[in-house]
């Protein structure tokens, strides 16, 4: 691949706006959730969607897929599924003597793992080297895989019958975890009349390509994150540790993660650099499925959001 250049700041805003202006066409009044998943994307992470069905989270990636003109591929987790039926396998020709490597889903730019939790420990594990290295290793053999890369998972937070909850080393992998939520009334009526009519999502265009897309990703690194803007991640990153409801606080990935994505939410949001505002916006989302909340907190109702909550009002911010 050639070297991609970075585009200027207020460039990567006019593309991510009129990316989540086409999104919206098709997944109605729910724009933050849109950008926070550009965020995702733009820093080279992954999003983990937590929601009931039917509320748009398999739409929200043919939407991005579509606006992006790059490939897409869909992945349904059953609990018969195979690592092979991700990675690829090796299949014998006969005719040749020779083993020919079949791609699986995972080579695509965007790939849906829907209700990643319906799937076996074994086959969801299947995705771990995939989403940190970007590459598959099938019969020693390791394939890089195209980029950009992104994973989005589904999966339903009500129903855990015939469920594997993902472990802790696979939800850390996801940069971010959010839920698309029921639509207000109005946006509700303006989905139903579009679907009655037609598809929003065959009419879906491109609006960039994705060599513009791996440049907006090289000018997000570019965000300046000052030293008090770092403390002030590390010092709820830290936080997180020592509170007395938790039990496992987040990790150093945690921190890096934060830090990216709050590169990224300043560059969508048409800054040259990162604000604690930033940061506040993406702690819950970025930390939360990657602490554990203790058994007497939880049994008392308080959730890891709570908690992020609870810090972001506490740790002070010192704007150097």
């Amino acid at each position: 691949m050639s070297e991609i250049s970075s585009l200027p700041i207020p460039e990567v805003t006019a593309r991510a706006r009129a990316i989540a202006d086409n999104i919206e066409r098709v997944i109605r009044g729910k724009r933050e959730q849109v950008e926070l998943t550009l965020v995702a994307l733009l820093c080279g992470g992954h999003v983990l969607l937590e929601d009931v069905p039917g509320v748009g989270k398999t739409m929200l990636a043919k939407s991005l897929a579509a606006s992006l003109g790059c490939s897409y591929k869909r992945l349904q987790f059953t609990p018969d599924l195979l690592p092979s039926d991700i990675t690829g396998v090796s299949i014998y020709n006969q005719s040749t003597g020779e083993f020919r490597f079949m791609e699986g889903p995972v080579f695509a730019n965007i790939v849906l793992a829907d209700e990643i939790n319906r799937a076996s420990p074994k086959t969801q594990a299947a995705l771990l080297e995939c989403m940190e290295e970007r590459q598959v290793t099938v019969d020693g053999v390791t394939r890089v895989l195209p980029q950009p890369f992104f994973v989005i998972a589904t999966q339903n937070p009500i129903e855990y019958e015939g469920t594997y909850p993902l472990p802790e080393s696979q939800l850390d992998r996801f940069l971010l975890r959010q839920s698309l939520g029921y639509p207000p009334r109005d946006h509700e009526r303006e989905v139903v009349m579009a679907q009655a009519r037609s598809m929003p999502l065959a009419d879906l265009r491109s609006v960039t390509e994705l060599d513009g897309l791996l440049a907006m990703q090289e000018a997000v690194k570019t965000v300046h994150v000052s030293d008090a803007a770092l403390d002030y991640i590390l010092n709820v990153v830290e936080a997180t540790r020592a509170h007395p409801d938790l039990y496992l606080g987040a990790s150093p990935r945690g921190a890096i993660n934060l830090y990216r994505a709050a590169q990224a939410l300043a560059a969508v949001a048409g800054e040259a650099f990162v604000l604690p505002d930033h940061v506040k916006r993406l702690a819950t989302q970025v930390l939360s499925h990657r602490v554990i909340v203790r058994p007497e907190a939880r049994i008392s109702g308080i959730t890891a959001e709570q908690v992020i909550g609870n810090i972001l009002a506490k740790v002070p911010v010192d704007v150097g």
